[in-house]
């Protein structure tokens, strides 16, 4: 085996370039019978050249190859003559080679030094005259040809040719042209971006090329799923899918991109990293001056720019532009692209050679493209027009253009651009002149970005906006222009649980109105209606929706309509008339889509899907939730209130009926970007399922998932729930307990609601890990265990006689939870034998949460409650019944892939396999129930706590325990254990 001196070993695994790599190997005759052959690599700096390259050594190594390795080096006039060849003898300085082939000698790096040239060597060994250059190249190939003789090929690897000396480029020809009778493998990389048209490899690369037996190779940038894949083994921790999503469109597939574009974003920089910016101005610093300044000019438009808009901005004739830009093509600074422009070869070098301009010079620029937009002498949108006016310091001009920007964003679905350009307005309002500035009307510009900030999918972001605004109005405001105001927040605060209260603002609102008919008098009186029905007063939500319903009929306002006829709806369901209220929003939804009323439609979808979820009509929910996703996306606004709802319920349908392959494409996010508030919530939904699998990794989830529980009470149910099965299975019960507290206590706070219903889900999981967690924890705890699972029930029976009380019956979800409490509580009682329950009504408790997940649809905790009930049959001697509920719960867990289910009930089906040390003194095996009841006798359990524990009889412990003195030749229960320790049968 041949090696280089110095090496560079990866650290981590090769991301992407698995069929490129493939390729190389074939090439070179690694995947079958070695032979000759030659390979020159191509792609861009930084695009994983040499990753590849070493990949491709560390394989030739494993089948036993012989490698060596060459490197150019960018030392400009200086290189020295065969530099890649003297690193590679260099490497083979002991073997017999050198002895072989003498004139191979003259390449070694010691002959080269500068006193052994002056002592009169140069390129000549000890003493002997100067070699002759073809003599060099003959020894050369005779060399390699040398250690490729044998059973072991050689693979020679000479990088980075584009800065190869001219006598490298004509020893690379040698040996290219030359045939090996030996299997010798050659392959030389080199940077393609580097090669402008003037540059000496590229005569090279064109004789080599033609060569038979050499093949050109070029390294594409890295897919998107590749730099995703790149981007999760470099960043520390977690990282949201916007973050991500911005790395893989800056780094276009480069991976020397990608890693300093992470360590950025590890260090909270979204600018351009120092190091990358210097490196790709380098190119810059290539260029002449003329070019510099069409590049430069280039880059103030962005990545792309039309010849006609460098041609008034760049400050150059015609004819030095055409060849300033044709030596920036040359270069591959710049990419010619239709209709008549030119693009950076790299996004990150427009960035870079922006952030390099001076402060005059960018301000001069940005002008320059301003006037020529506002003049219309080049094409261009609202939106460019805004960014160089702001940029150039033109207020009025900047102003007037992002309100248009974001008018024209909004038209055609995209709220996020038309948020910024409004926000972008509103922040320039106070450097216009006052003139300009008297005329605008703030207000309204602040419920259009208010609307189109909610729109996107930041309903928090849109209530601070207006707050903030409602809290800079002067005491002289009009009337008018307060409850405009007024009635932003109410509508921001109806769609985020925050401290502060739609009522209060439309309350306010319509003092300020008084009585006349009006628009802005219907729209209140519309979000008003909302916010009574929010603070559960439905007498008043119905008395100001019905006022909304005729003022908007009678001034023709068909959104006031379609959202006061939907509060209605809303108020007949919660009133316990679902089919009036179903049949209302159906034709609220076909109304609102033939106005084109994107945003009544989508609540009114979402209500439908609510009915029908809370009815326990699971299929028609999933199809109105679906509705409401699709046309979220297809109108541009896929995070807006009540469609990413849509995509939340859906989810939550999906798990409920068992379609958890939908549930992971719905959580999917990859390649989206959710808000932070949205990518929390599908996260956490994520955890559900995440949990149900036994996949514990999703606990590193929740540092980051709970800071936005205060904000959202659904994210915290969701992912607390999650935790609570996650930490109970793991046996942290402590942990369980502990977040089970947690979510209780902010969401009360949140919701401003002690008995919340989603309370009987929580505390049954609780109860059940509590259950769970009862064979590690110690006979004197277990009084206080019961004290607290009796909190626990009382908590959830609080909440679930609080929904009785209401107008609207509790639906198939809160019965099967509270079903689930009561038969939990009714195990833990069983299993301590404190207060313990008769056979039959623990049995009867297990069916009823049997039956009433059967009624809801979920298939998941159907199966979980099957488990539980055949445990209870076992132990009430019903062996044949509780053998069928195993097998109709084990089912549906190897359909889903229920882990924590199939352990549970493997401890039930006796299928748990027999420890190879288990044998007795005698040879006999301890079956797995023997092996269980062992474990509990060597605690100290008597017959009647092992049968409570294993859900068995007394009598049949007694058997067991026969059974195991037997096999251990054991006189009592004491030597027993002492023997089973002995023999390695009690876990340590």
């Amino acid at each position: 085996m041949v090696d280089v001196a110095a090496e560079f070993t990866p650290s981590r695994p090769l991301v992407g370039r698995g069929k490129e790599l493939e390729q190389l190997a074939d090439l070179v005759g690694m995947r079958q019978p070695p032979r000759s052959h030659g390979v020159l690599l191509a792609g861009d700096a930084g695009v994983g050249k040499t990753r590849t390259l070493l990949e491709l050594r560390d394989q030739a190594r494993t089948l036993g190859w012989q490698v060596v390795v060459g490197h150019c080096l960018d030392i400009g006039d200086g290189a020295l003559p065969y530099l890649p060849f003297s690193e590679i003898v260099g490497g083979l300085a002991a073997d017999p080679v050198l002895d072989t082939h003498p004139a191979v000698s003259a390449l070694l790096p010691g002959r080269r030094l500068l006193s052994d040239a002056q002592a009169g060597g140069g390129m000549a060994p000890e003493g002997d005259t100067q070699v002759d250059r073809g003599e060099l190249f003959e020894a050369v190939h005779a060399a390699l040809e040398s250690l490729a003789d044998g059973e072991s090929p050689l693979l020679v690897l000479v990088e980075d040719v584009h800065w190869a000396d001219r006598s490298t480029r004509e020893m690379l020809s040698f040996l290219f042209a030359r045939a090996f009778e030996h299997p010798v493998a050659l392959v030389a990389s080199y940077r393609s971006d580097d090669l402008h048209r003037k540059h000496p490899l590229r005569g090279s690369l064109a004789e080599w090329a033609r060569i038979p037996g050499v093949t050109r190779v070029q390294l594409p940038p890295l897919g998107d799923a590749d730099v995703r894949a790149l981007v999760r083994s470099l960043y520390a921790g977690p990282i949201r899918e916007g973050d991500l999503g911005a790395i893989v469109d800056r780094a276009e597939g480069n991976a020397f991109f990608v890693e300093e574009l992470v360590v950025a974003a590890e260090l909270g920089g979204a600018r351009l990293p120092d190091d990358l910016a210097d490196l790709l101005l380098v190119r810059l610093d290539r260029l002449d001056d003329q070019t510099r300044q069409a590049v430069r000019a280039a880059s103030v438009a962005g990545r792309r720019v039309s010849h006609e808009s460098l041609s008034l901005t760049a400050g150059l004739g015609a004819g030095a532009l055409d060849s300033a830009l044709r030596s920036a093509v040359e270069s591959h600074v710049l990419v010619t692209v239709e209709p008549a422009g030119y693009s950076f070869r790299h996004a990150l070098l427009a960035e870079a050679v922006y952030d390099d301009l001076l402060p005059g010079e960018r301000v001069r620029l940005h002008a320059a493209y301003s006037a020529a937009l506002r003049e219309g002498a080049v094409d261009g949108t609202a939106a460019e027009l805004a960014r160089h006016a702001r940029a150039a310091h033109h207020i009025e001009t900047a102003i007037t253009a992002s309100i248009q920007a974001g008018d024209d964003a909004m038209a055609v679905g995209g709220p996020d651009e038309a948020a910024q350009h409004y926000q972008q307005a509103l922040e320039l309002v106070s450097e216009a002149p006052p003139p300009q500035a008297a005329e605008l009307d703030v207000v309204g510009l602040t419920a259009r970005a208010a609307d189109a900030i909610s729109a996107a999918g930041n309903p928090y972001r849109a209530l601070a906006l207006v707050q903030d605004q409602l809290d800079q109005l002067p005491d002289d405001a009009s009337d008018q222009d307060r409850a405009r105001l007024l009635l932003a927040v109410g509508t921001a605060a109806l769609l985020s649980f925050t401290e502060v209260y739609a009522l209060e603002a439309t309350t306010r609102a319509l003092s300020l109105l008084g009585t006349e008919a009006s628009a802005l008098r219907a729209r209140v009186l519309s979000v008003h209606a909302q916010a009574n029905a929010d603070r559960q007063r439905d007498d008043e939500a119905t008395r100001f929706a019905g006022e909304a319903l005729e003022l908007g009929h009678s001034l023709g306002l068909s959104r006031v309509v379609a959202d006061a006829a939907t509060t209605l709806a809303e108020l007949d369901e919660r009133a316990g008339d679902p089919e009036t209220s179903r049949k209302r929003f159906e034709g609220i939804v076909e109304e609102a889509r033939a106005e084109g009323h994107v945003a009544e439609e989508l609540r009114g979808l979402h209500s439908l899907g609510a009915l029908h979820f809370e009815a326990g009509d699971l299929g028609r929910a999933a199809d109105s939730y679906a509705v409401a996703m699709r046309r979220a996306v297809e109108s541009g606004r896929p995070w807006a209130p009540y469609g990413f709802d849509a995509r939340v319920m859906a989810g939550l349908t999906a798990f409920i009926q068992g379609r958890w392959q939908e549930l992971e494409d719905l959580v999917d996010v990859t390649g989206q970007r959710p808000p932070a508030l949205a990518e929390a919530s599908l996260a956490a939904l994520s955890m559900t399922l995440q949990a149900a699998r036994g996949d514990a990794s999703a606990l590193e989830r929740l540092p980051h998932i709970r800071p936005w529980w205060e904000r959202d009470g659904f994210v915290a149910i969701l992912s607390g729930t999650a935790a609570i099965d996650l930490y109970g299975d793991s046996g942290r019960l402590g942990s369980a307990i502990e977040i089970h507290a947690d979510v209780v206590a902010t969401v009360s706070t949140v919701w401003e609601n002690e008995h919340f219903m989603a309370q009987l889900r929580l505390n049954a999981l609780l109860l059940g890990q509590l259950c769970a967690g009862l064979a590690a924890s110690a006979a004197a705890r277990w009084p206080s265990l019961l004290e607290q699972a009796g909190r626990l029930l009382a908590a959830a029976e609080a909440a679930f006689e609080r929904g009785e009380r209401r107008k609207k019956a509790i639906g198939p979800e809160g019965i099967a939870w509270m079903a689930r409490g009561r038969a939990e509580h009714h195990r833990l009682r069983w299993l301590t034998g404190l207060d313990a329950p008769g056979e039959e009504e623990l049995l009867a408790a297990w069916q009823r949460s049997v039956e009433s997940f059967e009624t809801l649809g979920h298939r998941f905790e159907t199966a979980r409650s099957q488990a539980r009930l055949a445990a209870a049959l076992r132990a009430a001697g019903r062996a044949a019944e509780a053998r069928e509920s195993v097998d109709r719960a084990r089912a549906t867990a190897q359909e889903l892939e229920a882990a924590p289910l199939l352990a549970e009930l493997r401890a039930l089906g006796g299928s748990r396999p027999a420890r190879s040390a288990e044998t007795s003194r005698l040879g006999e095996a301890l079956t797995p129930r023997e092996q269980e009841v062992l474990e509990l006798v060597a605690q100290g359990r008597s017959n009647s706590e092992i049968a409570r524990r294993l859900f068995i009889s007394a009598k049949t412990v007694s058997v067991h325990v026969s059974n195991i003195l037997a096999k251990l030749g054991a006189a009592g229960r004491t030597e027993a254990a002492v023997l089973a320790r002995h023999q390695g049968l009690l876990p340590d």
